[in-house]
């Protein structure tokens, strides 16, 4: 019972690197930024953030599930609850477009090629291989293209 009370006043009363700054998705807002932009924005702010909440939660002698889940609650704090709205899908922005015959083809072709190679990039970032990769480039290609 001891250790969960220490848990507890440590998880409330832990300094946050970020915590006094905006988070990232209000950073993001302000700067305006959009598609490739946000996304590598993003991306680097929550592996900043990531690498401060750990090492914070290392500095408070934090362990194990404890550790964890503070550094899941700091990330998210840092981040920003508020996900950025999706981008358009392909289709979107085909029909958007008023794209029709060879236009729509060829546009189809380049947006699903382009949200592949963003898809295989990103599960590279998250360090997925193999049977992972394959099922989550063909899941995120999917979402992009609109099917």
């Amino acid at each position: 019972m001891k250790f969960l009370a220490a848990f507890v006043l440590l998880t409330a009363f832990s300094s946050n690197t970020f915590a006094a700054t905006a988070t990232c998705t209000s950073q993001a807002a302000d700067k305006k930024l959009a598609g490739a932009a946000l996304t590598s924005f993003m991306g680097k702010c929550e592996k900043d953030a990531t690498a401060a909440c750990e090492a914070d939660a290392k500095a408070h002698k934090l362990a194990g599930a404890s550790m964890d889940s503070n550094v899941k609650k700091c990330v998210g704090d840092t981040v920003g609850a508020a996900a950025p709205a999706p981008a358009p899908t392909c289709h979107d922005q085909a029909t958007a477009k008023k794209l029709a015959g060879a236009a729509l083809t060829s546009f189809m072709g380049k947006c699903e090629k382009d949200a592949t190679a963003a898809c295989v990039d990103d599960a590279k970032a998250h360090k997925l291989a193999g049977a992972a990769m394959d099922s989550n480039v063909k899941k995120c290609t999917a979402m992009a293209v609109g099917q």
